[in-house]
């Protein structure tokens, strides 16, 4: 058994391992992260936020849930009530207020806009955890500004 070969061959391989770690590029913090998580405050009861939270971790969200309403939630983050919903969440650094589809979070993620972040006010029939079969009512996610204005982010019809 040659031990000298054994470690030259240890030491090879580790240092491959090393250069190549540093020669890859920088990811993003969003990026090194497999699953964005996503902090919700909701009703202990509600089963339209439990239904929207189940739609989010289908998406790849990381849901962690604090079941003592949203009103405080909300104001703490500085979103205006007339865009309130019956849950609130924050996800990397947004807030997400209402049954907003994770495909419309997952934009927002990508492009971050300087934004507060998405909100779908009241509580739209159709839109994701408030599904009630075919029926479906046209509704606005709203990118909502830091200074409390707001666009539309997407209209669904």
């Amino acid at each position: 058994m040659n031990r000298s070969n054994d470690r030259r061959k240890l030491l090879a391989a580790a240092s491959a391992a090393v250069a190549a770690a540093l020669a890859a590029p920088a990811m993003p913090a969003f990026a090194a992260r497999a699953r964005p998580l996503l902090e919700v405050w909701k009703s202990p009861t509600c089963g339209c936020c439990g239904a929207w939270i189940e739609h989010m971790q289908a998406a790849g969200f990381d849901v962690r849930i604090h079941d003592v309403g949203n009103a405080a939630a909300r104001a703490k983050a500085g979103l205006p009530a007339k865009f309130g919903s019956c849950h609130t969440a924050l996800v990397d650094g947004y807030v997400v207020e209402g049954h907003v589809p994770a495909e419309d979070v997952m934009r927002l993620l990508a492009q971050r806009p300087a934004a507060l972040g998405l909100a779908v006010p009241g509580m739209p029939i159709g839109s994701p955890g408030m599904e009630q079969g075919d029926q479906r009512d046209p509704y606005d996610v709203l990118l909502v500004s830091r200074e409390g204005g707001a666009s539309v982010w997407r209209a669904y019809r």
